[in-house]
């Protein structure tokens, strides 16, 4: 903005009811967006959430999610089939540090009591705060692999050898449904809604009770189970990343692809 640099925003449009949950994201998008010189937002709804605020109809394209091309991409050359009792966790958001994220881990030792088969692997954020508390509550239960963060390849794997996923992140919200996997959202509120209306995820926040309760349905319900794990993602459909850069083409007056947005 000081630079006078025309700035394109991904992922534009995501919004949250409260400005500092997630924190310090919900800030920093809706301030990018009082300046980006062209907006690309995920979803319909995204746009939507911009044209509200202001913005003008002819700097907003909807491509779909940059991280649905990756996933399937890494996705086409995977042969891996789902582990039955392998449930992947991640918790890491500033809002869940704490006694928001003690009451996740008291869920998982309940949750893992439902089938002594049950297995979790969690990859443990490198935040010290994080850290601790996932150790101390999770470190000793012997069917917990608490592991570093893998490369990104690796957790698509683990994603799809998983039997469900249980999240804080916003991206992993977006990218489970592109494998038909089921998610609890580990927030009370979420900026990808899509998944939640869409019925691939379940918004379940961060009480022990609800997440137990949550979980044990799809483990004991195949009906429930199959019901949310049909994958019909409504973030993207891998083609985003060629929509975003033609559009920036066709801003610099040079020749582009012609593609229609997301959705339509």
């Amino acid at each position: 903005f000081y630079s006078l640099k025309p700035f394109a925003h991904v992922e534009a449009g995501l919004r949250t009811p409260t400005i500092d949950s997630p924190f310090p994201e919900e800030f920093n998008r809706r301030a990018v967006a009082l300046f980006a010189a062209m907006h690309f937002p995920p979803t319909e709804l995204s746009a939507q959430n911009l044209l509200r605020e202001g913005v003008e109809q002819n700097r907003i394209f909807v491509t779909g999610n940059t991280s649905i091309d990756a996933i399937k991409l890494l996705a086409s050359n995977l042969v891996v089939s789902t582990d039955s009792k392998m449930i992947l966790v991640t918790t890491h958001r500033r809002e869940n540090w704490g006694e928001p994220q003690r009451e996740i881990c008291r869920a998982i030792g309940r949750i893992l009591e439902i089938d002594n088969e049950l297995t979790l692997v969690l990859p443990m954020h490198r935040n010290p705060v994080v850290r601790e508390v996932l150790q101390e509550e999770l470190g000793s239960h012997p069917r917990v692999s608490l592991i570093d963060p893998p490369e990104y390849p690796d957790f698509v794997e683990l994603m799809a050898r998983s039997f469900m996923i249980l999240t804080d992140s916003g991206g992993i919200q977006e990218e489970a449904p592109a494998l038909g996997k089921p998610v609890l959202v580990l927030r009370t509120e979420t900026e990808r809604p899509e998944g939640v209306s869409a019925g691939n995820a379940l918004l379940v926040g961060t009480d022990a009770d609800a997440i137990y309760e949550a979980a044990r349905g799809l483990i004991t319900d195949h009906n429930a189970y199959a019901e949310i794990a049909q994958a019909r993602n409504p973030y993207g459909d891998g083609l985003a990343s060629k929509r975003i850069v033609a559009k920036i083409r066709q801003n610099l007056g040079l020749e582009f692809e012609e593609l229609e947005s997301f959705g339509e």
